[in-house]
């Protein structure tokens, strides 16, 4: 269902939705509110919603015609993105995520970056902000140095602008640049900026954070659903390192290390056993320790005494998720060589032998 052109479009906000209706009012709000020195549209690619969302959509598009509202039939995150990329009009364009609230000017401060020059890809840290029990651990467990990892996007930085190297959100972008890329590939349906985002560095591109833009999302708010979100962010990072080796961090190996280590200190020799138990001894001080300090930042006592749990959950369930999707998709063994040792440790792998399989993103239409 598309509006008419009646106007030419400066900006185009892309955003993938699928039973959202909790969240999508609030979220549309926010990005009528963008201030722009231009026309912004609103393009929605929802997946097939089965709660409310495509009705709320369809009478907020009812009362503002910059609201565009299209059919996502696969699905996926990368597949809406696409479509909705396919049917903008607009030199610049953002990516917006239905549950999560931007700043006023998140679009403005990214083209007047862009403009600037320097890099082809603007984005802002992401930061949790809970409604719930769960949700509220989970946003306290991503504040501390066990939650972030090695990622600067889960923090303001203190800072007016820093690079990122890993663990990209959402962004803005010129259009043309997005579809000389290809637009998102849809083999990862999960982890899709950070695919997108390596795509970027192979050819030497520098991706700018801006504090300004930091915008607020709402964590999964059971322990299930977390450890769910968690064990696909896993498995499809193994996926993106397999292909493109020099997106993976040190930090990004603590995860399928406690796993290990758990493993060991079950099934291992003895001498092995030992350590590995010390090892488990360690970590989980660590998590005591953690919530020992989310306690000083808790809204009630109950959010900080989850958060060694809501922790756990991530790292086991990344861990678990990366050995994984090292089976399924190939060890990733020049990402693992490149975290350990650089850009020399992966040319060793490379030119013993290793090579991806052949791997093309879908081009969208321009």
């Amino acid at each position: 269902m598309a509006a008419p052109e009646t106007s030419a479009v400066d900006c185009s906000i892309l955003v993938p939705v699928l039973n959202e209706e909790r969240y999508i009012a609030e979220s549309v709000a926010a990005m009528q509110r963008q201030q722009f020195p231009g026309r912004v549209e609103l393009l929605f690619a929802d997946g097939g919603s089965s709660d409310r969302t495509r009705e709320i959509l369809e009478e907020l598009a009812s009362r503002d015609d910059r609201i565009r509202l299209f059919d996502n039939p696969r699905r996926t995150i990368p597949s809406g993105l696409n479509v909705a990329l396919h049917q903008a009009r607009g030199r610049w364009v953002a990516r917006m995520d239905a549950h999560t609230v931007y700043p006023d000017d998140y679009v403005a401060l990214g083209a007047r970056r862009l403009e600037q020059g320097g890099t082809r890809w603007v984005s802002g840290p992401q930061l949790a902000k809970g409604h719930g029990t769960v949700s509220r651990a989970v946003a306290l467990a991503l504040s501390s140095p066990l939650g972030r990892g090695g990622s600067r996007k889960w923090s303001q930085d203190g800072g007016a602008e820093f690079e990122v190297d890993t663990g990209v959100f959402c962004g803005v972008w010129e259009r043309a640049t997005l579809l000389e890329y290809g637009g998102w590939d849809e083999g990862w349906i999960v982890n899709e900026d950070s695919e997108l985002a390596g795509r970027f560095f192979a050819r030497g591109e520098r991706l700018v954070c801006l504090s300004a833009m930091a915008a607020q999302y709402t964590p999964r708010d059971s322990v299930r659903g977390l450890w769910r979100q968690y064990l696909r962010y896993g498995e499809f990072r193994a996926k993106t390192a397999y292909h493109q080796p020099d997106t993976m961090r040190r930090s990004h190996l603590l995860a399928p290390g406690v796993v290990l280590d758990a493993a060991l200190s079950v099934a291992g020799p003895r001498p092995v056993r030992t350590v590995a138990r010390i090892g488990l001894a360690v970590y989980a001080a660590s998590l005591a320790f953690a919530g020992a300090r989310a306690v000083r930042d808790a809204e009630r006592p109950a959010d900080a005494a989850l958060v060694p749990l809501v922790l756990a959950t991530m790292h086991v369930g990344h861990g678990a998720g990366l050995l994984l999707g090292a089976k399924r998709h190939g060890a990733p063994l020049a990402a693992l060589a490149f975290a350990l040792g650089g850009e020399r440790g992966a040319r060793l792998v490379r030119d013993g032998g290793w090579q991806p399989s052949p791997h093309r993103p879908r081009q969208v239409p321009g």
